[in-house]
């Protein structure tokens, strides 16, 4: 039965059972490898960074380690940085873009901040092409005490720990398949009418509308817009139904929805959104904003703290 989303899974009006949620896993297929793609480019990373596993999601027949990689020589003293990517897996250029910042810019910031960089939180939604775990639960709403979700679980537990973190980038993107198959599949499993909206063509970042920061986030708009274009607000002045408070900038509380930038107090705080499907935008431009938005942060907080 369609559901009230036009979903092809569960009864309107009913959120779903285990056995719907099933059904859904078995709709999905592994369609690229974290192995090669990921866990490759990270090995690579090793002479330059000391790297963690911090732990094991499993689900299934799934198992895969994932992997943080820390500044080798680690300053006492030194703020720290954070850099998330990969949370939705099926978000390439976060995970890449986390990535292409270790190769190619966080040399720049040696012995100036503390790094820690996981590039892929969310391995087999990663393969999948997912928003969702196996478990059809949406790990950027799962970042709370005692959470159920592996993938939250595991990056909290990493993060916990930290001393003097300054910042922490979540790198994300919005894509066409979050109003043609993910806000539609969450409308038909938690039983809910599906509310069509509209993708914005372009970057924006989410601040957090208790720590809010304007400062920093106009830093990191500024940061990539020689890279790419900045989304411009609909005709409501709202971006994905939110108000658009600065140029490129909309604010959540990251805290109560359990979003993965608000898992710790760190002073600076923000989840970057590039546009992957813009006829405006190419895969390599999209990488090189989030790498763009990685360093404008860290430039930003770190001057703000004194460490040019």
């Amino acid at each position: 039965m369609t559901s009230r989303s036009g979903y092809p899974i569960g009864t309107p009006g009913t959120p779903w059972s285990a056995a719907e949620r099933a059904r859904w896993l078995a709709r999905q297929h592994r369609q690229r490898s974290y192995a090669e793609e990921v866990e490759r480019e990270i090995v690579r990373l090793g002479d330059r960074f000391a790297i963690e596993a911090y732990g094991e999601i499993s689900h299934g027949p799934h198992r895969h380690q994932v992997h943080a990689l820390r500044s080798r020589t680690w300053r006492r003293g030194l703020p720290t940085a954070l850099v998330t990517g990969g949370v939705h897996g099926y978000e390439t250029s976060g995970v890449h873009g986390a990535l292409a910042f270790l190769r190619e810019r966080a040399g720049d910031y040696a012995g100036r901040v503390n790094l820690v960089v996981a590039p892929c939180v969310s391995p087999w939604a990663y393969e999948h092409i997912q928003r969702w775990n196996a478990d059809a639960e949406d790990p950027n709403r799962s970042f709370r005490t005692a959470t159920p979700v592996p993938e939250a679980a595991a990056l909290m537990a990493l993060a916990t720990p930290l001393q003097d973190l300054l910042l922490h980038i979540d790198l994300h993107e919005t894509t066409d398949t979050d109003e043609s198959e993910f806000r539609p599949a969450v409308a038909a499993r938690d039983g809910k009418p599906f509310e069509p909206g509209s993708i914005p063509d372009g970057f924006y970042t989410v601040g957090d509308s208790a720590n809010p920061q304007l400062e920093f986030q106009r830093a990191v708009i500024a940061a990539v817009s020689p890279v790419t274009h900045i989304a411009p607000p609909d005709d409501k002045g709202e971006i994905i139904g939110s108000p658009v408070v600065e140029h490129g900038v909309i604010l959540y509380p990251f805290k109560a929805l359990g979003l993965c930038a608000g898992l710790s107090d760190a002073p600076f705080t923000t989840t970057t959104e590039v546009y992957p499907d813009s006829p405006r935008a190419t895969p390599a431009q999209c990488i090189a904003a989030q790498v763009a938005a990685v360093c404008g942060a860290l430039d930003h907080a770190l001057a703000s703290v004194g460490r040019y």
